[in-house]
């Protein structure tokens, strides 16, 4: 169970959300309207055309395929009699598949939190938003510029740090990031730094050599705390469907991951990937990003996003 699970849920579905997922749902819904109010009765062509929007809104075969299953059973039996108990059913089912795990209290701090992802994905944007996310909520936060390779990025999160009036450890371009890390988590234990959320480089999936220097940093943290870092979080661009599901893959057999952040939901009719990530991986979504602003990176809720994604627009 993880730290992320701690914060409190959005309790009605924000305009934000809405608006975020308004390509996905366009996909998997189209308004819903004339896939569920405008039949009279569940016919195969129904099923058919639900199944034909579950994937192309990248939900994936496994999770599209038990669904659907499940809904043929309820038919079978009964208890779904109609396209609006069916649209019901759904509802309920996909909130299900991405239910995360009950919450657990911050006992430990620092609570250190290594964020991965490959370039591009919006790693150190989205570790700015958390700050100030975690700021909000009365946490002291401390971050550290462990990618010292990408240029400007050390210059980019120190820009975060002094935005949200939040200590940054760095170090110039080209130094090893598990000792700027380490030297981040010496200094939030010795300030009683309740958070430390830690950049690293970007980099491919596939590259097993800048891997191995990720599990350098996991090494070295341990030096100081058996259990750091206590989270692990990939960030995942769902622009890129399918393929963020291999980076999850890759990047969990070789270090661990403990939880995920999808960013750029906003700018995708693929959203249903997080279902086909949580279905293979069981990974628990920590937060979606669903626009540009820095208040637009939201815990997850699934109730709420299941609510977005099969809401009407009219």
């Amino acid at each position: 169970m993880s730290f992320f699970s701690k914060q409190k849920p959005v309790s009605n579905t924000s305009n934000s959300l809405l608006n975020g997922l308004r390509k996905t749902r366009a996909i998997l819904t189209s308004n819903l309207s004339d896939l569920f109010t405008g039949r009279k009765q569940i016919d195969a062509e129904l099923l058919e055309e639900l199944e034909t929007r579950l994937l192309m809104a990248d939900m994936g075969i496994e999770t599209t395929d038990t669904v659907l299953d499940a809904l043929r059973k309820h038919i079978g039996f009964g208890d779904i009699d109609s396209p609006l108990s069916l649209l019901t059913a759904l509802r309920d089912l996909l909130r299900q598949r991405l239910q995360n795990p009950e919450p657990l209290s911050l006992v430990k701090k620092p609570h250190a939190i290594l964020v991965v992802g490959v370039n591009g994905s919006g790693k150190t944007t989205t570790i700015g938003k958390l700050a100030r996310h975690y700021q909000q909520l009365g946490h002291s936060v401390l971050l550290a510029a462990g990618d010292t390779f990408r240029a400007a990025a050390v210059e980019q999160l120190q820009t975060w740090g002094a935005r949200n009036k939040v200590p940054v450890v760095a170090q110039g371009n080209g130094a090893d990031s598990a000792a700027v890390i380490f030297d981040a988590l010496q200094s939030a234990q010795a300030r009683g730094i309740e958070i430390l959320l830690a950049d690293t480089a970007g980099r491919l999936h596939t590259q097993s050599n800048l891997m191995e220097e990720l599990k350098k940093v996991k090494r070295v943290l341990t030096k100081l705390d058996p259990q750091a870092p206590q989270e692990t979080w990939l960030v995942l661009d769902a622009t890129t469907g399918q393929n963020a599901l291999q980076q999850a893959r890759q990047f969990h057999q070789a270090i661990g991951l403990t939880g995920l952040v999808i960013t750029k939901l906003d700018g995708t009719a693929k959203g249903g990937i997080i279902f086909a990530i949580k279905e293979e991986l069981n990974l628990p979504v920590c937060y979606i990003g669903v626009g540009e602003g820095i208040d637009d990176l939201k815990p997850f809720n699934a109730d709420d996003f299941v609510d977005a994604l099969l809401a009407s627009d009219e």
